[in-house]
């Protein structure tokens, strides 16, 4: 019995070319292909960086098969010297090369730094463009919630759920915070990620510069909804852009405290959301992590402590410095993860007898409890 060899004929390679790309399947290039002339600027220093490291191991991938075919058993190469152990040409070509191109990437990656730092504005719309100083930046507020992404637009008055526009050719100031868990906000095609933490807000300016709609996400595990933790981005012209803004307003949905406190419950797969209005100052109060009835805003902890402290009193005043989702004042059960686009309904008031006694006992003298009783005083 004899096997017969496949012939790699042109049919059978066009046949089986398919299987060799599978490979990069899952490869998405938007990274190579961006919209946003940061994006484009830290392409290019992937490409320069990528290029200059080559430049190293390619030649010594090829001296490596070069040598061992020159040298092998069998060549009985004139040049062969067992004895060999030093040669100041090679010696100054080995080390010079890569000192040269460390030289030339820590360069790179001194000015990049400072140049494409996520707080510092843009210059330039892109490598023709200056941004005029005299230009206006789109504002946009941003927090992560569990596990869905809020859009805050201050000047505008609007907020969002789970999706982003903006105008074409218009610097964009970021400004990130995360109602609970460490997040990274991510949009693959205008800039590169930056994280997203409770209680601490981080800054990123970006700039789109092509039409389209784009994919952003959560670059940080932060629990089980994660995988769903996405959004769009649109970029549009001006016109387009005010269309949007219109059909946000006409929404009708206002946003205040008591929804966002439902909105901040745990919940996945949560389709896009609009809200006509923003109660003022809504991200500051969610960056101090005090939009629930009741509690302290951090700053103003902040300026107490730095004062010295509110005193002897202040020891029972406990109630509104819990962040941990069992306050007595707003306490709101979470939404079991999993569940498409629900929301957490308030669960209204934490009845006395569900609190455990140090809770009970740090009631202020005289305060009352969601019953009606009288707090327990210290002895």
């Amino acid at each position: 019995m004899t096997a017969r060899r496949l012939a790699l004929t042109p049919a059978v390679a066009r046949r089986f070319a398919p299987l060799l790309l599978l490979p990069l399947g899952a490869c998405n290039w938007v990274v190579m292909s961006p919209a946003g002339d940061v994006a484009v600027q830290q392409r290019d220093l992937i490409l320069v960086s990528t290029v200059l490291m080559l430049l190293i191991i390619l030649p010594v991938m090829a001296m490596t098969v070069w040598f061992a075919w020159r040298y092998r058993e069998k060549a009985k190469a004139k040049d062969y010297d067992p004895d060999w152990d030093h040669s100041t040409s090679l010696e100054l070509l080995i080390w010079s090369a890569p000192l040269l191109i460390i030289i030339a990437l820590g360069a790179i990656t001194w000015t990049s730094t400072h140049l494409l730092d996520p707080y510092r504005p843009i210059e330039r719309l892109d490598h023709e463009r200056r941004v005029d100083p005299a230009a206006k930046r789109l504002q946009v507020e941003v927090v992560a919630l569990d596990w869905k992404w809020l859009f805050i637009y201050p000047e505008l008055g609007i907020a969002t759920v789970n999706e982003l526009a903006a105008p074409v050719d218009q610097p964009i100031e970021f400004k990130i915070t995360s109602s609970t868990l460490m997040n990274s906000f991510f949009i693959p095609a205008i800039a590169g990620q930056i994280y997203a933490m409770p209680g601490m807000q981080t800054v990123l300016h970006a700039v789109a510069n092509k039409p389209g709609n784009y994919d952003g996400f959560s670059a940080n595990y932060s629990g089980a909804g994660f995988s769903n933790m996405r959004f769009r981005f649109h970029a549009m012209d001006q016109r387009g852009f005010d269309q949007w803004v219109a059909k946000v307003k006409a929404s009708g949905t206002p946003l205040d405290r008591a929804t966002y406190v439902k909105l901040e419950q745990p919940s996945e797969k949560v389709p896009p959301t609009y809200f006509s209005s923003v109660e003022p100052r809504m991200f500051h109060a969610a960056l101090n992590m005090c939009a629930q009835p009741g509690k302290r805003c951090m700053d103003d902890v902040m300026m107490t402590d730095m004062h010295g402290g509110g005193g002897k009193e202040s020891a029972h005043d406990t109630q509104g410095l819990r962040h941990d989702g069992t306050i007595d004042v707003g306490g709101f059960h979470p939404v079991e993860p999993g569940k498409k686009g629900e929301i957490a309904q308030p669960s209204g008031m934490t009845p006395a007898a569900e609190r455990t006694p140090a809770a009970q006992g740090h009631e202020a003298p005289g305060q009352k409890d969601a019953d009606g009783h009288a707090g327990h005083h210290g002895h």
